[in-house]
């Protein structure tokens, strides 16, 4: 019976031991150390060196049976994601990841074609540290990649610095080095026979990898191959669903268009049957698109809606007439109105950014509408105006004979008489500022229909200038300077407007019209041809032109500051003025005949420069102020 200090039992069951707890392979060995060191028997040094090469025997199968045992749980965890059909990158990089942990290697990664570049690129890494290495791009058939895609077969090299087996290029022994690798090995991903993409493992130190390891990696491989097939027949089965969907879409899209169409076809045309005005197509127009419509006339003032304030809309215009169709514009869709070649307007509509075909089409197609609308007006407008043309000329020539016929006559054609209107003399300027020819007047009558149309006023040729009889909205000077402005841009040349004072009834009209007539050649002889006034405008010329002779008028427009300062402050400004003009100019007699201080004359006329301008002391305008002067000192007398 052995001693229990000296025989093999001990050490048998501390063998057992570290069998059971799967101690490090170095712990064995110090079993048989330590018995050496008590002293044990050559007999049972032996039994105890068999009992641990048996142990190592056993503690070899257990290592390989669990390392067996964690390669088939990893690849049933992996053909488990791909049967939850999970993410493809998610699913390549566990793949990749149990690759690294299972080979025990520094790192792993998996490159695939890029078939546009024509070369294969990095898809997935595990353990990498190198931005570089994880950035590159190889050439088809380069490296050990290259080689295994070539002979669809699996390659390792202990030493990739070494191993001349493979083609080495500068750009991939550059990204191995920035890695630092030694140790790869790499395995085809099969598809069919054909290689989709290449498996790596790799170890910073030599190493020389198993069979088992090989098999293992090739497995993985598969299930890649796997994933990257399946993701591609989802990808494909995804897009033929999509395409299907769209094309059922685009059908029934086609179908509500269809339908929409009809019915916004029906609804305009019965607005155009029952005489319905631009304002109610665009109304309608606005619900049918479900945005806000605006529509201008040929000179861009409103017709109907609230016009954007946008930059470059006639540019817009413009471009909208040269092709022949709505164009879009800072977050606006706008569409010419045209009738052929002439354009007649144009509509902004807002609050649709996006307009499909069929909505831009209706919408061009409400265009067409506005521009079968405007004609109609127009040609109604021009037949009217061509009536109350001819009783704009009756006014102008035989007012005395039948007062109440003529008044009569305006009321039927929507011209009330007795209340105010301004008479509009407009000729066109010609060269040099000269009055235009016969072919610019009528141009300038045509511009004159258009500038009223939609109004109630009226408008004639007569006696070498075209008339214009407008309602009262904003005193003659206002109204001449709109006008000149306006017909202007419809004619395409200067034209000079001179306006008669607001007047009544037949003669007065005749009157005003006489005054506005002298009003135009007083403008066209002071050089300001082009423009529009009033008499009352031009100043003392005015006085002498107008029928009204507006005394207290001319002289409250003129001295109008003086005399208010004078009466708030009670000095002596408009004094001081006319002594300073009746002395010629001169301080020095002002101040005698105004008995103060030269001082004073100076500063009261800086006050008067304050108030009157700069300008005040100029040869018109000093004429202008000596007149108003004079004739404040008759009606004081």
């Amino acid at each position: 019976m052995n001693d229990p200090q000296t025989g093999a039992a001990p050490a048998l069951r501390r063998l057992l031991d570290l069998l059971g707890s799967g101690a490090a392979t170095e712990d064995f060995a110090e079993v048989l150390a330590d018995a050496r060191r008590r002293g044990a028997p050559a007999a049972v040094l032996r039994e105890i060196d068999d009992a641990t090469w048996q142990a190592l025997r056993v503690h070899r199968t257990l290592r390989q049976h669990r390392r067996r045992e964690a390669e088939l749980t990893a690849l049933f965890d992996t053909a488990g994601d791909l049967a939850a059909s999970r993410d493809l990158d998610t699913v390549l990089q566990a793949i990749v990841r149990r690759a690294r942990l299972l080979l025990g290697t520094d790192t792993a990664y998996l490159t695939l074609p890029d078939e546009a570049a024509g070369d294969t690129y990095m898809r997935v890494t595990d353990g990498s540290v190198s931005v570089l290495f994880q950035t590159l791009r190889l050439s088809l058939g380069d490296g050990l990649g290259g080689l295994v895609a070539q002979t669809a077969r699996p390659y390792a090299t202990p030493d990739y610095r070494t191993d001349d087996r493979f083609h080495h290029t500068g750009t991939i022994d550059a990204g191995v080095l920035d890695e630092g690798l030694v140790a790869i090995i790499g395995v085809p991903l099969l598809l069919g026979g054909r290689v989709i993409g290449v498996l790596f493992a790799a170890d910073r130190s030599p190493r020389a990898f198993s069979p088992d390891e090989v098999a293992l990696l090739c497995s993985l491989a598969a299930h890649a191959a796997i994933a990257l097939d399946t993701a591609k027949s989802l990808a494909d089965t995804r897009a033929a669903l999509a395409e299907l969907g769209a094309a059922n879409e685009l059908v029934r899209a086609h179908s509500a268009a269809v339908q929409r169409a009809e019915q916004a076809h029906d609804r305009l045309t019965d607005l155009v049957l029952r005489g319905a005005e631009v304002p109610d197509v665009a109304a309608a127009v606005a619900t049918l698109l479900d945005g806000e419509i605006a529509v201008l006339d040929a000179e861009g003032e409103p017709l109907a809606g609230r016009v954007p304030s946008v930059a470059g809309l006639a540019g817009a215009i413009a471009d909208s007439r040269a092709e022949g169709r709505s164009v879009r514009h800072d977050g606006l869709w706008v569409c010419a109105v045209l009738a052929g070649q002439d354009a007649l307007g144009a509509m902004v509509l807002r609050g649709r950014p996006d307009l499909d075909d069929a909505d831009r089409r209706l919408f061009e197609r409400a265009g067409v509408v506005t521009a079968l609308l405007l004609l109609l007006r127009r040609s109604v407008a021009e037949t009217e105006n061509r009536v109350r043309g001819e009783l704009l000329t009756d006014l102008l020539t035989t007012p005395d004979r039948d007062p109440a016929g003529l008044t009569a006559r305006g009321r039927r054609l929507g011209v009330d008489l007795g209340r105010p209107h301004v008479v509009l003399v407009a000729e066109p300027v010609g060269p040099a500022g000269s009055a235009g020819d016969a072919t610019d007047r009528s141009r300038l009558a045509g511009a004159a229909g258009r500038y009223l149309f939609g109004s109630r006023g009226i408008s004639a040729e007569h006696d070498e200038a075209v008339v214009l009889l407008v309602p009262d909205g904003g005193g003659p000077e206002e109204t001449a300077r709109r006008a000149a402005e306006r017909l202007a841009r419809l004619a395409g040349f200067p034209v000079t407007v001179g306006a008669g004072r607001p007047a009544a009834g037949p003669a007065a009209i005749a009157a005003s019209y006489a005054e506005g007539l002298r009003c135009l050649r007083a403008l066209r002889v002071l050089g300001r041809a082009g423009e529009g006034a009033s008499a009352r405008a031009l100043g003392f010329l005015g006085v002498l032109l107008g029928d009204g002779h507006d005394v207290d008028g001319f002289v409250r427009a003129t001295l109008g500051p003086l005399l208010d300062y004078d009466a708030r402050r009670g000095t002596e400004l408009v004094r001081t003025l006319r002594a300073y003009f009746d002395c010629g100019g001169s301080l020095t007699r002002a101040k005698d005949e105004l008995h103060v201080h030269v001082n004073t004359v100076v500063q009261r006329l800086d006050r008067v420069e304050a108030l009157l301008g700069r300008d005040w002391n100029v040869p018109e305008r000093s004429l202008e102020l000596q007149l108003a002067l004079r004739l404040q000192l008759l009606a004081q007398a």
